[in-house]
This record gives C-alpha cells, structure tokens and sequence, in this order.
C-alpha cells in the first residue's frame, strides 16, 4: 500500500501526523528537496504535499517528477498562510490535462 507523506516546517507539518501522513521536517528549502527526491526514489509514496513556501524554492526539483505517475506532489498552504503558489501550480497542471483554463473563469 502507498503512503502519504507531507514535507515543511514543524508548525506547518506536526498536525498531518494524527492523520496518518508521513510527517517531514526540512529547516529549509535545501533540506525539502533532499527529502522529496529520497521519497521519489523509494518508490512507497502515492502523493507527496510539500508546504508553498518550500515548494516556489524547489520548482525545479519538482518539475523533474511531473511526468511520472507517482508520487503526485501538491503544494499546500503552510501555517503562515497561502503565497498563490499552489493554486497557480494546480492551474498549471488542469490546463496541461485538459488543453484549457477551466478554473476561476469570471
């Protein structure tokens, strides 16, 4: 069975623990890429969330995974709120799936 893992800052992580996601703790962005890309090599991962703020950092190392089916990684607002960066992300990815802009359309 595939595993839930979530990556950010303690205030922002800790409460996934009581909901059964693999909790991880990065410091910063550095340490968020070196845990993504160890749980993308060990294949045990279905969705990885990493909190916004880390995840506009590491765009790159997470492009790299894009194409793969697994793990899905999703951007999630931290403690301190959202930036945009992962609604935007997520309207990247419908559009690339569907071939148009099919969200927040006035």
């Amino acid at each position: 069975m595939y595993k839930i893992g979530i990556i950010g800052d303690r205030d922002s992580v800790l409460g996934f623990m009581a909901l059964g996601f693999s909790v991880f703790e990065a410091e910063n962005s550095n340490a968020a890429s070196e845990i993504l890309h160890r749980l993308a090599k060990s294949e045990e991962y279905a969705i990885v969330f990493i909190i916004e703020n880390y995840s506009c950092e590491i765009e790159n190392d997470i492009q790299k995974y894009k194409d793969r089916p697994l793990p899905a990684i999703i951007s999630i607002p931290g403690q301190k709120g959202s930036n945009g960066y992962g609604m935007t992300s997520m309207k990247k990815a419908v559009e690339r799936a569907v071939g148009a802009d099919i969200l927040f359309k006035d």
